[in-house]
């Protein structure tokens, strides 16, 4: 701000005198926003917002060689926008791009608030008036850990999945409400062991045996291919679900973010564009090298090691990405 901090507390003193109301109140070390405060705060956001949109719109009169494209994705879809941002760059090298990968809720409230140009995310809000549209499918695949008894079978009964324990992502995740619509469209009683606040942590904790997980075929790419889990053939699977990118409704898009939208419309898929995932866990183990290595037949050692696979229970405390400890997976048993 090019301001000590003197001057800025001098200011703040001051608008405080205009409003007529207090704007923070310490306690002792920290300080914080008052209802006034918070208040001010999002019409200023709003003044803010409207000041990136008049350089956004002198921009546009300078086509569509400058401009700034504001972008918030969902933390999955970060796993495919750096390469279609790239390809996006090459195009329009003069575009400054802001990036934020954050969760639904964020992305809800930063489509209501007006922060961003537009979003990326699975199931658009219901509450919220917007507009956009679908650029690509999102298939929700149920993955396991590599030695899962499931690896060597074939169309599994969905009704099987009711003695396995789930991983899931926090409340209010696009990813977990699917997940539990899927399940109770199917009359299937989910059991849950842990809930987990990103892709990451379910991928590593089912790895570890902590239960099965669901999620976008997008983010197990890698884990798939080195054989660090697998895609079982269940029935009914995957769920079926879509990439959108949305905006407010009526929103005055920039050149550039007109730009940005056609391009996802009209290029992601073919750009993304890769061979179906099969839903056998062996085939998604990676190739071998050419002449292929000899492959062992499995022998009756290696048979008890499947049939006696079970969640892992931890005897020690764990801690979430939060910091706080993570409960013991529960047990369940079907009568």
């Amino acid at each position: 701000m090019n301001l000590t901090q003197p001057a800025v507390s001098m200011q703040v003193k001051q608008l405080e005198e205009q409003i007529g109301q207090p704007l923070f109140e310490q306690m002792g070390k920290k300080i914080y926003l008052t209802e006034a405060g918070r208040e001010v705060r999002q019409y200023a956001r709003a003044i803010m917002q409207q000041l990136e949109d008049l350089r956004s719109g002198l921009d546009s009169l300078k086509g569509l060689e400058r401009g700034t494209l504001r972008i918030s994705v969902a933390t999955t879809a970060h796993y495919f926008a750096p390469k279609l941002l790239s390809i996006f760059y090459e195009r329009y090298p003069g575009v400054n791009v802001k990036l934020d990968v954050t969760n639904r809720e964020q992305l809800i409230t930063q489509l209501i608030n007006n922060e961003v140009d537009m979003v990326i995310m699975g199931r658009p809000p219901e509450e919220t008036d917007i507009e956009g549209g679908v650029f690509m499918e999102n298939p929700l695949v149920l993955i396991a850990p590599k030695e899962h008894p499931f690896g060597r079978e074939k169309s599994i009964q969905l009704d099987r999945l009711e003695n396995e324990i789930f991983l899931v992502r926090e409340e209010g995740s696009g990813t977990r409400k699917a997940m539990e619509l899927f399940f109770t469209q199917h009359g299937i009683e989910m059991t849950t062991g842990m809930e987990v606040s990103s892709d990451e942590a379910i991928k590593q904790s089912v790895q570890a045996g902590l239960g099965l997980g669901i999620m976008s075929r997008d983010a197990v790419q890698n884990e798939l291919q080195l054989g660090q889990l697998i895609v079982p053939d269940i029935l009914h699977f995957p769920i079926m679900r879509q990439w959108h990118v949305l905006h407010r409704k009526g929103k005055r898009l920039s050149p550039i973010a007109l730009a940005f939208k056609d391009f996802l419309l009209n290029e992601a898929t073919s750009i993304l564009k890769r061979e179906p995932l099969s839903q056998q866990g062996s085939q998604n183990m990676p190739k071998p090298p050419t002449p292929p290595a000899p492959q062992p037949n499995p022998t009756a050692e290696a048979q008890p090691h499947f049939r006696n696979y079970a969640p892992a229970r931890p005897t020690t405390v764990l801690l979430g990405t939060n910091g706080k400890p993570i409960p013991p997976v529960p047990s369940k048993h079907k009568p």
